[in-house]
């Protein structure tokens, strides 16, 4: 039997499950029917997609557990009925019932007995649009993997078919190949792996001994044991609120230009400004900044299984009222720890990574210290596909990440970009955090005050005076300003 080895980052995944807490990540598509179609196009799509009964890696994959440790096997039982459904949406089929239903369904667990994914095809809505919801363990797959999935069952072309994702052949390992199967393949596997992890322990250790000096000396650096004990650090429930929102590209882009900054610096100052203003809302607002885990993607081929990132802790800068203090707080915070990475490799910065975040992973698996936190929220950004993709010729109208939250983390706000849009994701636990929807007004309102704040002095000119001009306030209710009316998903 072919087994293969599961890394420390994706076993983690799996010890980190519970019952309050499946690890999978997902997506929700919006598709527009083709032009002259109706509801029975769907029916025949669906029919279509049962007959492709034969899964290829690593949908046809599932975990066995040898000598303490996770391995992949091929599933020789694999059933379809077991991953592939069709729901439609009770009436009237609005956004908000979708929606709803896309939070039972991720909040409910994968079957570890079978390959960990499932796909759904959702009809019903009253706009005639139908919708796609698809979720795979974190195991198996990262962000950054789980789109490029996407985009290859799908196409630029609206006369092409699509793939059912299932029985797409995976794409090639680093040296041009699959992976052969057999056990001195898998010996060899491993010992290269292990060869590769000695080799990068050095430049691991002076990264270590480095960060613990530069915690004393240096404004921008973000340790693990900063981050403030707020609400969004609660235990967790089964149940989940999903929420999206899209924005135009451009939009941000210029508010990019305007502050010379990045899109990642502005859509992480978006989520500061809201989660300041809805910690405010409930009086709630630490004293001390938020700090947010921003994954960064190591992949440098075009492989989708498996995860290959390292993670950026980043101060949100939440206890100032200044918007442009708090993006250039958030600046900071980022450029010293990508000048960090810099210094290393991809396996070193790995390894970094899982000896910094160590305690980190053993405080949410045990709860042993559960008044310490390493970061407040999770925060991604996934590229995202820049031209129109096309499901059987259905144009994709929307697309929006599902992520995951775990106790100590009851928020997760992940975004990925589409064509001329930045779709947001948000995902919470809904018993922890009450209308945490509101948070889509408030990023609404995070991205104005910018496009209306004057212009940022260039980093290169920034003094520290005025690095230091935007002055914490103390941590008193606004009122609430509604934000225009949202016209999607």
């Amino acid at each position: 039997m072919y087994l293969k080895p599961l890394s420390p980052v994706d076993q983690m995944f799996l010890w980190l499950e519970r019952r309050t807490q499946p690890m999978h990540v997902g997506g929700l598509e919006l598709l527009k029917l083709p032009p002259g179609q109706g509801p029975e196009w769907i029916a025949t799509q669906v029919e279509r997609l049962r007959q492709a009964v034969v899964a290829q890696p690593p949908f046809n994959q599932r975990l066995v557990r040898r000598l303490g440790s996770w391995f992949w096997t091929e599933d020789s039982d694999f059933d379809l009925e077991a991953h592939f459904r069709y729901l439609a949406l009770p009436a009237p089929g609005r956004i908000r019932e979708l929606l709803a239903l896309v939070s039972q369904l991720h909040a409910a667990h994968l079957d570890r007995a079978r390959p960990l994914w499932e796909f759904y095809i959702i009809s019903g809505l009253e706009d005639g649009r139908f919708a796609i919801y698809a979720k795979v363990h974190h195991a198996m797959v990262d962000g950054v993997a789980a789109m490029r999935l996407l985009r290859r069952s799908m196409s630029e072309d609206a006369q092409v078919e699509a793939i059912p994702p299932w029985t797409m052949q995976r794409r090639a390992g680093r040296d041009g190949a699959p992976y052969p199967p057999g056990a001195l393949s898998n010996t060899a596997q491993l010992l290269a792996s292990v060869r590769e992890q000695a080799s990068s322990l050095p430049a691991v250790a002076r990264e270590l001994i480095r960060s613990i000096r530069e915690a004393r000396d240096n404004p921008d650096h973000v340790s693990a044991f900063q981050a403030p004990r707020s609400i969004l650090n609660q235990r967790i429930s089964g149940s989940r609120r999903f929420a999206a929102q899209s924005y135009p590209l451009a939009r941000i882009r210029a508010v990019v230009r305007r502050h010379h900054a990045t899109v990642n610096d502005i859509v992480l100052a978006m989520c500061a400004s809201a989660l300041r203003r809805y910690l405010l809302e409930l009086d709630a607002l630490p004293a001390r900044p938020l700090i947010a885990m921003v994954p960064l993607s190591l992949r440098r081929d075009e492989s989708e299984e498996g995860n290959r990132i390292a993670l950026i802790l980043a101060n949100l800068g939440t206890h100032l009222a200044d918007p442009l203090a708090r993006l250039t707080t958030i600046q900071g915070s980022v450029l010293d720890a990508k000048r960090r990475y810099a210094r290393m490799g991809a396996t070193a910065m790995l390894n970094y990574v899982a000896a910094v975040m160590a305690p980190a992973g053993l405080n949410i698996a045990t709860g042993l210290a559960p008044r310490w936190q390493s970061f407040n929220v999770i925060i991604s950004n996934v590229p995202g596909p820049k031209r129109p993709l096309y499901w059987s010729g259905a144009p994709l109208d929307g697309m929006y990440p599902v992520s995951v939250v775990t106790d100590g983390l009851a928020l997760n706000i992940t975004l990925t970009s589409y064509v001329d849009r930045v779709e947001f994701g948000v995902i919470a636990c809904r018993r922890t955090l009450p209308r945490v929807q509101r948070l889509l007004d408030y990023f609404e309102e995070g991205l104005a005050e910018l496009e209306d704040t004057p212009a940022a002095v260039p980093a290169a000119a920034t003094d520290e005076a005025g690095v230091a001009a935007g002055a914490a306030e103390p941590a008193t209710r606004r009122p609430h300003r509604r934000a225009p009316p949202r016209t999607r998903p």
